[in-house]
Formats: C-alpha cells, sequence, structure tokens
C-alpha cells in the first residue's frame, strides 16, 4: 500500500513569508494566503510550491523535487503524486498549464515559478514576532497587485465602488427612459430633427439594453461572482460604447447647468469606463490577467 511523504511543514522556528501578487506563502506557519484569507493547500502541492518559491526564476527538476519531497524508503507513484501537486497548486493560485502566470511547465526537465518573488525573514518563536518590523512589512495590506503596483485594497471596498458606478448608470437609464420626450425636445432645440430623432432612438435602445447589463454587474459583484474577472473584459467593448454615448448626457441639461459645468461632468464620465476595468482588475487581478493574456491570442 503506498505511504505517503514522511515530511511534514514547518509549524515553528524561524520561515520565510514568501509574497507574490496578491498571494503569500508562510513556511512557518504552513499556510497559504490570498490577500490575508486563507486557502486551503494539502501538505505535498503547499512543498511543492515552497521549493518554487525559494528558487523562484530558475528551473526545478523533477529529480529535485524528488529528492526533496519524497524520501528515497518513500514508495509512491511519484509522476502522478508530482502531477497532481502541480495541478492542486494551480488549481488554489488560479494559474492554468495553458497560460501561465505562476507555475511553468518545461516538457521533460521540471518547472519554473515565472512571477516576481518577494521574501521576509520571520521568526515565530519570538513573543514579540507580531509587532517587529519585518512581520509589520509582512502585513497583506502591502502586497502590491502584480499588474497596476498599487497596494492591495479591501475587495470590499472596489466592489462596493463598482457597484455604486453601476448603480449610477442605472438611474441615468432610468431618468432617461422616464424623460424620453423631454430629451427628444431638448435635442431638438439645437439639432435638426433627424439629429434629434436618432438621440432618442440611443437613449431608448442603450438605456432598455443597459439596465439588465448592469443588474448582471451589481449581482456580479454583490456576490462575488469569482469570473467576472474573466467575463468583463469580453463585456468592456459594449461598456465602453455605452459609456462614451452617455458621457455627453449632461449636454441635455445644457440650458439648466451652462456649457462649463457639461463639458466638466463629460470629461469626468469620459474616464468612468477606465475606472470600472480598473476596479475589476483590484477586484480579480488573477482572473481579469489570466482572461487578458488569452484574448490576445
Amino acid at each position: 500500500m503506498p505511504m505517503p511523504p514522511s515530511s511534514s511543514r514547518p509549524s515553528s522556528g524561524e520561515g520565510k513569508l514568501l509574497r507574490f501578487g496578491v498571494f503569500e506563502l508562510d513556511t512557518a506557519a504552513g499556510e497559504l494566503r490570498k490577500s490575508g484569507a486563507r486557502i486551503r493547500l494539502q501538505e505535498q502541492p503547499f512543498q511543492v510550491l515552497s521549493v518554487l518559491l525559494e528558487n523562484a526564476g530558475r528551473v526545478v527538476t523533477r529529480e529535485d523535487l524528488r529528492q526533496k519531497i519524497w524520501p528515497a524508503d518513500t514508495f509512491v507513484d511519484f509522476d502522478h503524486s508530482l502531477n497532481t501537486a502541480v495541478n492542486k497548486i494551480r488549481e488554489a493560485l488560479g494559474d492554468s498549464a495553458s497560460s501561465p502566470r505562476f507555475v511553468e511547465t518545461l516538457a521533460r526537465r521540471g518547472y519554473r515559478f515565472i512571477a516576481p518573488v518577494n521574501g521576509v525573514e520571520t521568526d515565530t518563536t519570538s513573543p514579540h514576532a507580531q509587532n517587529s518590523p519585518a512581520k509589520l512589512d509582512a502585513s497583506p495590506a502591502e502586497v502590491l497587485h502584480p499588474e497596476l503596483h498599487v497596494p492591495i485594497p479591501r475587495r470590499g471596498l472596489v466592489r462596493g465602488l463598482f457597484a455604486l458606478i453601476q448603480a449610477m448608470y442605472l438611474i441615468f437609464y432610468v431618468s432617461g427612459l422616464y424623460h424620453l420626450h423631454d430629451v427628444d425636445r431638448v435635442a431638438g432645440s439645437f439639432l435638426p430633427d433627424w439629429g434629434a430623432r436618432s438621440i432618442v432612438i440611443a437613449v431608448l435602445v442603450t438605456g432598455a439594453a443597459g439596465i439588465p447589463l448592469r443588474f448582471y454587474l451589481i449581482s456580479s459583484v454583490g456576490f462575488d461572482f469569482r469570473k467576472l474577472g474573466e467575463s468583463f473584459p469580453r463585456l468592456f467593448p459594449f461598456l465602453l460604447a455605452f459609456d462614451q454615448l452617455w458621457a455627453v448626457a449632461p449636454f441635455l441639461l445644457l440650458p439648466r447647468i451652462g456649457v462649463g459645468l457639461a463639458f466638466a461632468a463629460t470629461a469626468a464620465l469620459l474616464y468612468v469606463p477606465f475606472s470600472e476595468r480598473t476596479l475589476v482588475r483590484m477586484a480579480y487581478p488573477e482572473r481579469s490577467q489570466s482572461a487578458e493574456v488569452r484574448s490576445q491570442k
């Protein structure tokens, strides 16, 4: 009967906090965390990931992994066990073999960890370890976004801001449809009949199509739909077209707010779709990055 490896995770003494993207691996505590939240990872995958992180950027051969993790007197199907461990690592990190962002497979050679890794020494035996500067530096709040290079904010805050933007557009759509006659009247005051009619049709079509789209996005962030980072890049061209069109909506209020304020509001609204994309990338970094990699192929 196959026996599991006899090695175990370190639980005390000095260790390392290895940080990459929104993830961190605490070798002393034996934990993998994402934005501060612990991710379940079994012992063998944890040990394989630890070896890969400690040799980031270098090829770790399958034989090296066998010697470090699987003792000579262990009777297991090594190839199957290693493949399973790597698959579980990729599952935990949201990675894939076809478009790797963390673990790269080199055929007939081994594996290589390709993302930047920052290491911080920790000492869990000290009673003051939690208050030490090294521990403070290892705070999840200091983890940088892998693409945007800014500290990762609280996901709840980012998702809340994104939901508020969707609610703003919902108000735009409902208000525009409710005051469709006024839109026709205002547009007709400075545009020819065909131009005013085009504005009314655009408001009608985009408003009717935009309402269910905004409800989808609100429900996605509300229920923390984990694949939003993958689906949003596909929706972005349509959102961009809708949002750029509705960015000129302040000019329909020109008699009330004046030219200057209308231009200022339009300039701000032109930026909003790009802020939406940034918020999604901040809330779902590993998903949005893999989706963009696939879309470029």
